[in-house]
């Protein structure tokens, strides 16, 4: 991580399941790299298997169009919640902080509908 930050990286993007070790995580933040965790980055293919459960599920086709629009709404939705829950004052988004609530705050509101708490 500090030789990415070194040699002017500005972003890093896991392409697989959390990959980065905890330190460097600290150091592209401290540096404000900007740094897309698999929980964001890699929701594409989570959301495509949703979507193909969903067209089997209905006994529908979607054409490729159709499914790449439904992907672009999901991704831009990921992106929209990390910025609304990651971004500081400064302006730099944490993608990190920014997916942790999100996810946590789309669990509660399930829960408060559910009745559960």
């Amino acid at each position: 991580a500090e030789m990415l930050v070194q040699n002017g990286c500005y972003c890093v993007a896991e392409g697989a399941n959390m990959p980065t070790e905890p330190e460097a995580i600290e150091v592209f933040q401290k540096h404000k790299i900007l740094y897309g965790p698999g929980k964001a980055s890699n929701a594409g293919g989570v959301a495509v298997s949703g979507l193909e459960m969903s067209q089997n599920s209905l006994r529908h086709a979607w054409t490729r169009e159709g499914v790449d629009e439904r992907l672009h709404d999901i991704m831009e939705s990921i992106h929209n919640t990390c910025v609304m829950y990651g971004t500081s004052k400064d302006g730099y988004t944490d993608y990190v902080k920014g997916a942790n609530i999100g996810g946590f705050m789309k669990v509660a509101q399930s829960m408060i509908e559910q009745g559960i708490v």
